[in-house]
């Protein structure tokens, strides 16, 4: 058991703030990072099986969850400048970076800075192609987040009907507030229109330790030929996994074929 989580808020250094979560009470840290439409909340299970070995650390991203009325800047620099202003307030070396989606995309990058023992990055947005953005993300949620905030619940719930109820809670904890704009945002301070969200350049020769575990091809929102980019360039330190017939939210949908291949990374030496 990993007995209550304790939070508290941290300053990301540019007049915004965000609530931190620790699970566990000893051991390395795993700093976790999620995805569009969630939050700090999505890692809960995570920190259930990892604890007590591991002191298990999230926090909202900008826009989401108890940081909803936090809209912008929504760029990817912003968002590693987030990691590392919680980073700082932590005080303490990284054993790993944990992220999933864009999440994922924003572990890579952190990666490279230092205090970082490891990366793992679940199904990372590692590129966007051009002119895909509000089809691939935005289109897919105008619905649901035209709805009042005091009156979203009921249609997120509806949304991810037979999942867990963590899971489902954690998902209300991350939409009920959110805006439409914060997605739209993500698109157009990272210039997606312009093909310039693509993390290709940063993985080459990667410095650390980095598990990329894809999301079988036909749900996956990292391409073929990037992963086998990924694999060809990517260098020693990088392992590539596909957890084939999983899709995008296999962390949630088939969370017993991620956590024991996270362990293992976790632990080796």
């Amino acid at each position: 058991m990993i007995g209550t989580a304790r939070s508290f808020r941290a300053d990301l250094g540019d007049g915004a703030a965000t609530t931190v979560e620790i699970w566990g009470d000893s051991g390395p840290i795993l700093l976790c990072v999620h995805g569009i439409t969630s939050s700090r909340k999505m890692w809960t299970r995570t920190a259930q099986f990892f604890a007590p070995r591991y002191r298990v650390v999230a926090y909202d991203a900008r826009g989401h969850g108890d940081s909803a009325d936090v809209v912008g800047p929504m760029s990817l620099a912003r968002s590693v400048a987030d990691l590392e202003a919680v980073k700082a307030r932590l005080g303490e070396p990284i054993h790993a970076l944990i992220g999933h989606s864009w999440g994922g995309a924003v572990v890579i990058l952190g990666g490279r800075g230092s205090d970082i023992g490891r990366v793992i990055a679940l199904d990372p947005m590692v590129r966007q192609l051009p002119g895909t953005w509000d089809g691939d993300f935005v289109d897919d949620l105008r619905e649901v987040f035209a709805v009042p905030p005091t009156q979203r619940e009921p249609a997120i719930r509806e949304m991810f009907a037979g999942a867990l109820p963590v899971e489902i809670d954690a998902k209300v904890h991350a939409m009920r507030g959110m805006r439409i704009e914060t997605i739209a945002a993500l698109g157009g301070e990272n210039f997606v229109d312009d093909g310039r969200w693509d993390l290709r350049p940063q993985l080459e020769a990667y410095p650390i330790p980095l598990l990329l575990a894809a999301a079988d091809p036909s749900d996956s929102v990292i391409r073929p030929e990037d992963l086998a980019f990924i694999g060809a360039e990517g260098g020693a330190h990088v392992t590539v996994e596909v957890l084939g017939g999983e899709g995008h939210t296999y962390i949630r949908n088939a969370f017993e074929k991620f956590a024991p291949l996270a362990a293992r990374f976790l632990a080796a030496t």
